[in-house]
């Protein structure tokens, strides 16, 4: 089965926000993004809406339900009070749990489960109390693999910056091999397995051959970027074959 493909549309609505202006469309390229197969959509909304807004989070989680009923919505974000009120809001399918600083410009580390463990575990059982998946953002370290569990999580989402940022082949085969260690560990304990950040279409394939159980991974940034050559229907396309989806 092919690693499902979840859209992340920050930089659509970043770009967007450079202008009091309702264009380039986050719905409009989230539905054509749908459209050429991708399975879902993510966002990561931070406290200060410098991309994706609050009404975004409830525009597209309407056109996915009216349009694509089989579609994944996926938020991100640090498990704040107003977060966790805008998912119960919102009821997305999964909620991916990020260890950010508001100030941060995007995610750079995972969590650490277990120092952090009280708060997972609590924010956790709220939100899966109401049909929502919860997926736990880590670093490539199979050590965190067991307090993910603990919490009740339900998937852990490999953070794969440090893979993307390895240009020579040694030192990605070194990343990639410590992101497939954490991920057999993770497989053995039950969880489920996503991964996300720095994804391309170069080096996804490989981490996908590596990872063949790979449930999901959310890529926003080389795929918008690539969009602006391709466009956003070929570039999901191409992206899906980059997942191993013949289709």
């Amino acid at each position: 089965m092919p690693t499902h493909l979840s859209v992340n549309v920050n930089a659509i609505a970043q770009l967007r926000n450079r202008r009091n202006l309702p264009w380039p469309s986050v719905v409009g390229l989230s539905r054509i993004a749908m459209q050429a197969g991708a399975y879902g959509i993510t966002v990561h909304p931070r406290p200060d809406e410098r991309h994706i807004r609050r009404t975004d989070v409830f525009d597209l989680s309407d056109m996915l339900r009216r349009e694509f009923k089989t579609a994944e919505f996926n938020i991100e974000g640090y498990p704040s009070e107003d977060f966790l009120a805008l998912c119960e809001r919102a009821r997305p399918d999964q909620v991916t749990l990020v260890p950010d600083d508001p100030a941060q410009s995007t995610s750079d580390h995972g969590w650490d489960t277990a120092k952090d463990a009280a708060l997972l575990t609590r924010v956790v059982a709220r939100l899966k109390a109401q049909g929502m998946r919860v997926s736990l953002f880590l670093d490539a370290d199979p050590g965190l693999v067991a307090g993910a569990r603990a919490t009740g999580a339900d998937r852990v989402e490999l953070y794969t910056g440090p893979y993307g940022g390895a240009f020579a082949e040694a030192e990605a085969k070194a990343e990639r091999d410590k992101l497939k260690a954490t991920a057999e560990a993770a497989r053995a304990a039950g969880l489920g397995v996503n991964a996300g950040h720095d994804l391309t279409l170069d080096n996804l394939p490989p981490l996908v051959a590596a990872i063949p159980f790979l449930a999901e991974v959310s890529i926003g940034h080389a795929l918008t970027a690539d969009a602006l050559i391709h466009g956003m229907t070929e570039t999901v396309k191409l992206y899906r074959r980059a997942c191993g989806d013949k289709g």
